[in-house]
């Protein structure tokens, strides 16, 4: 038994190091001959005949012709069976976007050294500035309460504002008129709007996200470009983009919206070849005063005047909302927050072949389009604006829990209300780090299709969380709806958020792991895309290849896993730049890399196309990569802003909050396994020790709330971006004013305090006389005394809440 083990050991190494079939050789015969000595009543004959058995199994393994024959071919034959045929629209998702990080997460052995290593993203001076002019005038121009509930819309000079200064065509280039700004800097831009007004938020990030000028940028006609993308980015035309319908929500691809390839008169010609559209929409942002519709539509030739294709698949054009024909529909009223939102519908609406996006090439193509396109835009604007609200509620919930006192002391110091700020905090640095992870990659010129779904799910859900703790803290002062309320809007927009750009259950049960296994895994899409083949001999010999390369891999997995696990990842180096307290995550992150990586391929061979009716151990799945990605994304952003030590306590909660996450989604996948007992096998493999990691420690809660109740670099840090004043006739400015003039006025109420628990000085609701009494008695000076005066009138505005006459509930 000795033997088995030792033996079972020497070849687990000889797989985790890949090495080749001559040596395998040369193993298996020293086996036999170390098997006849090891057990003498064992025959050489029985020995020799286990080497040859060993030998014929090597060569054929290594021998690529009787390895197709004998093994690839089968499986191959098999596969093709069994798997289903990918239709375009799903082939076209899969391959959508590109892969870069994401890829090194799922290999199980990420370089942590050359992510370290990429540049650290940074605004240009131009884009600083629009930041700085622009758009902090804009925030200031903003007055949510009167655009919510006066005005039902953004009024004239916002809308006069947004025009004139480009926010409507960010993202497009300077040679058509466009501010031409990096994804960094329209997710700064968009979040800061955000702090603001919702309203105007969704406003400006529409245009720059999934609207007709991205796609025009990548796949329109020059012809398409010159006349378009200026007057887009003047704010000449506005745009809206039509894709949800009503019988196809988050089923984009069942969309019956269709275009049917005719000849009729156009402007005058006779016999022009186009199309003859029919939609109906809804939900469509900016729709009821667009000027220029964007269009997804399936398009159809049955009098086949293209060629011989019927069905010539989903299409995106561009239509004049002026058109004879197009309807534009009422308002729909989201949650009553009023960005301009509604249904758009036409009836046979003729439109030629020009108005296709990308021309006459461009028919067929729109689904790839969307994907592509979706892939960037969900990147940057729902991410930018749920990081937006985690800021406004760091920057409002710390200043109001530190100034609101109650039983004497302020709230902020309640070790009920630590527990509800620390997660606003360490949620809030989490989801600013994958901000600026992400659109870092977008400037790179990537198509990050998984992580956009990664952070569009996440980052929407933990700014549910977030805003959550933050009513909880307020109360009262939270619920109040009125001019005074800063949190009102944001909690009523968050269901909006989760809703819009594909429903967050979907995204997290079917798209994360659903399209990430195939395109984030080293080997399956090649095996796919082989079996798919239409030429079975070259696909045979791409599945040969890509299977075996993914069987060693799967091996090399098993046993980095399980080592790990036994070893706690103590021996994995950590990277050269790396500092010496994100040394512990980094191993950690590393195990449980290697470890999802070995589930996930275990997962994927047991149940294949399965898969997708598991949406339980998917999403759970998904959480894994999800919760790998985050996590890198903190230590990355620890990394580029140099280490700060104040900063730790931010680093530390939301990676043990991301770790332990994580461990639990792989812990609910083993424990819910399709295969009852090898989900078992498997933990008892993977997590030899049982649980390793837990939720921050109460005193770590207490540091990471700290940071929100002090006016320090390291709170900056954490609310940059966020539109701050002092206006104490400012919603936010009024409670920023009072957190300011309470702690400087702090050392003077600690010593009222301390003088009428003396007995010294007798208690009184007047804080203008108890601070005038104080300074006579020579308990604080009279420059004291102003001070706390001035701080406790401050103080007992900004707890104050709105109240409203009977006219106006009429």
């Amino acid at each position: 038994m000795l033997f088995v083990l030792l033996f079972m050991a020497l070849v687990l190494t000889l797989i985790y190091w890949g090495v080749n079939r001559y040596i395998w050789l040369a193993v298996f015969i020293t086996a036999a001959v170390v098997h006849s000595l090891w057990w003498p009543q064992a025959s050489w004959l029985g020995s020799a005949f286990m080497c040859l058995i060993a030998a014929a199994a090597i060569f054929l393994l290594g021998l690529p012709p009787l390895r197709k024959q004998f093994i690839s071919q089968p499986i191959f034959s098999w596969a093709g069976k069994i798997l289903p045929e990918l239709s375009s629209t799903e082939r076209e998702a899969l391959e959508a976007g590109t892969v870069g990080w994401d890829g090194e997460l799922f290999s199980g052995d990420p370089n942590w050294q050359a992510f370290l290593d990429t540049p650290k993203p940074t605004l240009s001076s131009e884009e600083q500035a629009f930041i700085d002019g622009p758009t902090e005038q804009l925030c200031k121009m903003l007055d949510d309460w009167r655009i919510t509930h006066e005005h039902k819309c953004l009024p004239a000079d916002v809308w006069t504002f947004i025009k004139e200064q480009g926010f409507l065509g960010m993202i497009i280039p300077q040679s058509y008129g466009g501010l031409g700004m990096s994804a960094l800097a329209h997710s700064t831009v968009v979040m800061k709007i955000s702090t603001r007004s919702i309203t105007a938020a969704v406003t400006v990030m529409v245009p720059n996200s999934l609207g007709p000028a991205e796609l025009l940028m990548v796949y329109g006609t020059d012809e398409q470009r010159q006349h378009y993308l200026p007057r887009l980015a003047s704010g000449e035309d506005i745009p809206c983009f039509g894709l949800t319908s009503v019988e196809a929500g988050s089923d984009a691809g069942a969309i019956i919206d269709q275009g049917i390839v005719c000849k009729q008169s156009w402007q005058g010609k006779e016999d022009v070849l186009g199309l003859k559209l029919s939609w109906s929409k809804r939900y469509i942002t900016l729709a009821p005063i667009a000027t220029v519709l964007g269009l997804a539509f399936k398009a159809y030739d049955p009098d086949h005047l293209l060629g011989e294709v019927t069905e010539l698949g989903v299409t995106c054009a561009l239509i004049p909302t002026d058109m004879p024909g197009v309807n534009t529909g009422n308002r729909h009223w989201p949650l009553e927050t009023p960005f301009m939102n509604g249904p758009t519908s036409g009836e046979d609406v003729f439109i030629p072949l020009d108005y296709i996006i990308g021309g006459h090439s461009g028919i067929g193509r729109g689904w790839s389009m969307l994907m592509n396109c979706l892939s960037v835009g969900r990147s940057v604007s729902l991410p930018a604006l749920s990081t937006g609200a985690g800021k406004l509620a760091c920057l409002t919930t710390g200043a109001y829990s530190r100034i609101r006192e109650q039983f004497n002391s302020p709230i902020a110091y309640f070790e009920g209300v630590e527990e509800a700020l620390a997660p606003i905090a360490g949620l809030t640095y989490l989801m600013d780090s994958a901000r600026v992870l992400t659109v870092s990659f977008v400037d790179n010129k990537e198509k990050p299709s998984v992580l956009s779904a990664i952070l569009k799910y996440h980052n929407t859900e933990t700014m549910r969380r977030v805003i959550d703790h933050a009513m909880d803290i307020h109360g009262g002062r939270g619920i109040i709806c009125g001019p005074r309320n800063y949190l009102a809007n944001a909690y009523k927009s968050v269901p909006i958020s989760i809703t819009v750009e594909g429903a967050n259950i979907l995204t997290r049960n079917l798209m994360i792991f659903g399209q990430g296994s195939i395109r984030c895994h080293p080997y399956l899409l090649q095996e796919m895309q082989a079996i798919q083949n239409d030429n079975k001999e070259l696909g045979l010999i791409t599945f040969d290849k890509a299977l075996f390369a993914h069987l060693g891999h799967a091996l090399r997995l098993s046993v980095r896993s399980v080592w790990l696990g036994l070893s706690c990842a103590k021996l994995v180096i950590a990277p050269k730049n790396g500092s010496d307290e994100c040394k512990p995550y980094f191993q950690q992150l590393t195990r449980l890399s290697a470890n999802f990586a070995f589930v996930s391929d275990v997962t994927l061979a047991l149940l294949g196309g399965e898969l997708k009716f598991k949406e339980r151990t998917s999403a759970r799945l998904g959480d894994g990569l999800s919760y790998l990605y985050l996590a890198s994304a903190i230590l990355k952003r620890y990394q580029d802003d140099g280490r700060p030590v104040e900063d730790q306590p931010l680093m530390h909660w939301s990676m043990q909050y991301c770790i332990y996450q994580l461990q639990q989604a792989l812990l609910a996948v083993l424990a819910n396994y399709p295969v009852k007992g090898l989900g078992g096998v498997l933990r008892c493999s993977l997590f030899p020790y049982g649980r390793c990691y837990s939720l921050p420690s109460d005193a770590l809660d207490k540091q990471a709330a700290a940071i929100l109740l002090e006016q320090s670099e390291s709170r900056d840090r954490l609310v940059a971006g966020v539109y701050r004043n002092e206006d104490p006739n400012d919603p936010v400015g009024r409670v920023e004013n009072a957190f300011s003039l309470t702690l400087a006025s702090a050392a003077a109420a600690k010593k009222i305090k301390k003088a009428i628990k003396a007995g010294k000085l007798s208690p009184s609701n007047d804080k203008a006389t108890l601070a005038q009494q104080a300074a006579a008695a020579n308990i604080i000076s009279a420059e004291e005394a102003a001070l706390y005066t001035q701080a406790q009138a401050a103080v007992n505005d900004a707890i104050q809440v709105d109240d409203f006459d009977k006219d106006f509930f009429k």
